[in-house]
C-alpha cells in the first residue's frame, strides 16, 4: 500500500470526522542555534513512521513542544503547519514546566513505565507526587484535543504509554469521540504489572479506548491476563475484547513498520550525493567491513552486550584485526536519570578499553558516535554498513531493523537481530540471537562476516520484500480500518 491508497482508505473510513494523532514526542522541533533557527526531525522511529502517515492523511498531531524555539513559531492557538515547505498537516503543541516534565516524563514515563514493561531487571520507581504530574499532563493533552475537535466528530489515535489516562478523560467529556491507542512497547505479564500502585487507573484509562493495539499477539494476551486479574471486567479471549462498565474495547495486534519506499529513495539519493564517500574517507573505511549499531543510549538496547561480543570475536579471531570496524551511533537519552548515566559510562569505558587493547596506529576497532544524528545522516550509515546488529534485550518492535533493510538498495547486507524484539517474529531470514549469550552473539557476527554473497543477497531480498509489503501505510490502514468498525 502507498500514500494514495492510504488516503483513500482514511477518507472512506473516517469520512468528515477530524483525524487526530496524539503523542509525547513531536515529529518536528524548532531549535535556535545562536542566531539561526532550524527545524529538525528527531531520530525517532515512531515519529518518522507516523509523520509519513500524517503527510498522507492530513489532520492534527498533538504533541509536547520540546524544542527551545518551538514557542517562537506557533500561532495564537499553539499550532503550526508541517512540514514547513508543504504544510501537509497541523502540529498542535502543548507546554510543560520543568517540574511537570520531570514528574510526567522523567520519573513516571521513564523510571516507572519503561522498566515495568521491559523485562531487563531494572527496578521501577513509584512516586506519588510524580504520578499527580502525569495525571495533570494527560488532562492537558485531553483538553487540547477537545479544543482542536470543537463540536466535530473525531477519531483520536493515541501513541504509547505517556498518555494512558487521556482516553478516559476525553470519553468523560465527549463519549462520542472515537478513541484508539497503540502501545509501542511490550506489555508485561501480570506478575510484573501488578506491582504498580496505579495499575487499575492505567487499565481503566486504556479500556476507555474503542481499540487498543499492540505489536504482537503475546502482548495482547498479557494485557487480557492483567485485566482479568486486577479489575471487574468481562474479557473475551476468543474475540479479544474487554467490556468494562458497558463499554467494549477491542484488543488487537498490529506490528508496526516503516515507510519503505521513502527510506529506499532517500538512501539512494544520499549515496549519490557523495556523502557516503566522505564518511569512508573520514574514518578510513575503504577496505574495511563495517558493522553498525544504531540506538538511543538506553539500558534496554543491549549496547554493552554487543560490545562485549565484538571484543570476544576479536580475541578469538585475531584475523579480523584491521579488517573490521564497528560503528556505534548512540543518541544520548534521558541523561538526567541514574540508570542511563550508568549505562552511558559503561559503554564509554568498554569502547575505550577495547580500542586500547585491540587498536593499532592505523586501525581503530570501534568508532563511537554518542551524539544526535538527523535521520538523513543515519540513512548514510545504513547504506554503508555490511552488517547491522540489533541487540535489544526487550523491544516492542524495533524499527532500526526495518529501516536498515529499507536502506539496503543493493540487497547486500546482513541483519543480526535479537530474538527479544517484536521484529524477530517477521524477519525470520535475519541471523537471530540471544544478546545475553556473548559467545553465540560473537559467533553470529563472525558468520555474518563470512557469509557468501549469494546467501547475503537471498536473505536480504527476502527481508526487504517483507518490509516493503508490510509497510507503514499498510499498518496504518489496517489500524484505521479496525478503528472505524469499533468506534
Amino acid at each position: 500500500m502507498d500514500k494514495d491508497s492510504l488516503l483513500e482508505a482514511v477518507s472512506e473510513k473516517v469520512g468528515e470526522a477530524r483525524f487526530i494523532v496524539a503523542s509525547n514526542r513531536e515529529p518536528y522541533m524548532h531549535v535556535r542555534d545562536g542566531e539561526k533557527l532550524r527545524c529538525i526531525r528527531p531520530a525517532s522511529g515512531m515519529a518518522v513512521a507516523l509523520d509519513s502517515v500524517m503527510q498522507a492523511c492530513g489532520g492534527t498531531w498533538v504533541a509536547h513542544g520540546s524544542g527551545n524555539a518551538d514557542r517562537e513559531v506557533v500561532d495564537e492557538n499553539d499550532g503550526i503547519m508541517v512540514p514547513e515547505s508543504e504544510g501537509r498537516y497541523r502540529l498542535r503543541r502543548i507546554w510543560m514546566s520543568r517540574r511537570e516534565r520531570e514528574g510526567y516524563y522523567d520519573i513516571i514515563s521513564n523510571e516507572m513505565f519503561w522498566p515495568l514493561c521491559h523485562t531487563v531487571y531494572v527496578r521501577p520507581r513509584f512516586d506519588e507526587k510524580s504520578w499527580k504530574y502525569y495525571r495533570r499532563i494527560n488532562q492537558r493533552f485531553a483538553d487540547a484535543i477537545i479544543s482542536e475537535v470543537g463540536q466535530d466528530k473525531a477519531f483520536v489515535w493515541f501513541q504509547d504509554f505517556h498518555l494512558s489516562l487521556a482516553p478516559k478523560m476525553i470519553k468523560q467529556k465527549r463519549p462520542d469521540i472515537s478513541c484508539a491507542h497503540f502501545w509501542h512497547i511490550p506489555w508485561p505479564q501480570n506478575e510484573t504489572f501488578r506491582a504498580c500502585p496505579w495499575k487499575n487507573e492505567i487499565l481503566t484509562g486504556l479500556l476507555s479506548n474503542d481499540l487498543l493495539g499492540f505489536h504482537s499477539r503475546s502482548h495482547c494476551n498479557n494485557f487480557l491476563e492483567t485485566v482479568d486479574r486486577n479489575i471487574e471486567a468481562k474479557t473475551d479471549r476468543a474475540l479479544y475484547n474487554v467490556t468494562y462498565k458497558r463499554h467494549t474495547c477491542e484488543i488487537k495486534p498490529f506490528p508496526i513498520s516503516v515507510d519503505f519506499e521513502m527510506i529506499s529513495l532517500q538512501a539512494d539519493s544520499n549515496v549519490k550525493s557523495g556523502e557516503m564517500e566522505r564518511i569512508k574517507s573520514m574514518y578510513r573505511l575503504w577496505d574495511k567491513k563495517v558493522i553498525l549499531g544504531v540506538e538511543r543510549i538506553d539500558y534496554t538496547k543491549g549496547i554493552p552486550e554487543k560490545l562485549k561480543a565484538y571484543d570476544w570475536l576479536l580475541n578469538k579471531k585475531p584475523k579480523y584485526a584491521g579488517e573490521v570496524v564497528y560503528i556505534q551511533i548512540g543518541a544520548p537519552s534521558r541523561i538526567r536519570l541514574d540508570e542511563y548515566r550508568r549505562v552511558t559510562e559503561e559503554i564509554r569505558e568498554l569502547v575505550e578499553d577495547i580500542n586500547w587493547r585491540h587498536g593499532t596506529d592505523d586501525w581503530t576497532p570501534i568508532i563511537y558516535l554518542p551524539r544526535h544524528h538527523d535521520f538523513e545522516q543515519i540513512l548514510l550509515y545504513y547504506a554503508l554498513a555490511d552488517i547491522c546488529i540489533v541487540s535489544s534485550l526487550h523491544d516492542g518492535m524495533n524499527l532500526v531493523a526495518k529501516e536498515y533493510l529499507s536502506a539496503k538498495n543493493d540487497d547486500d547486507g546482513v541483519l543480526v537481530l535479537s530474538k527479544f524484539t517484536g521484529a524477530s517474529e517477521e524477519l525470520i531470514e535475519a541471523l537471530q540471537v540471544n544478546p545475553y549469550d556473548t559467545r553465540r552473539l560473537a559467533k553470529a557476527m563472525g558468520k555474518a562476516l563470512r557469509m557468501k554473497e549469494e546467501d547475503r543477497l537471498n536473505r536480504m531480498k527476502a527481508l526487504r520484500q517483507i518490509v516493503g509489503e508490510n509497510n507503514i501505510y499498510n499498518w496504518a490502514a489496517q489500524f484505521i480500518s479496525q478503528m472505524s468498525r469499533v468506534g
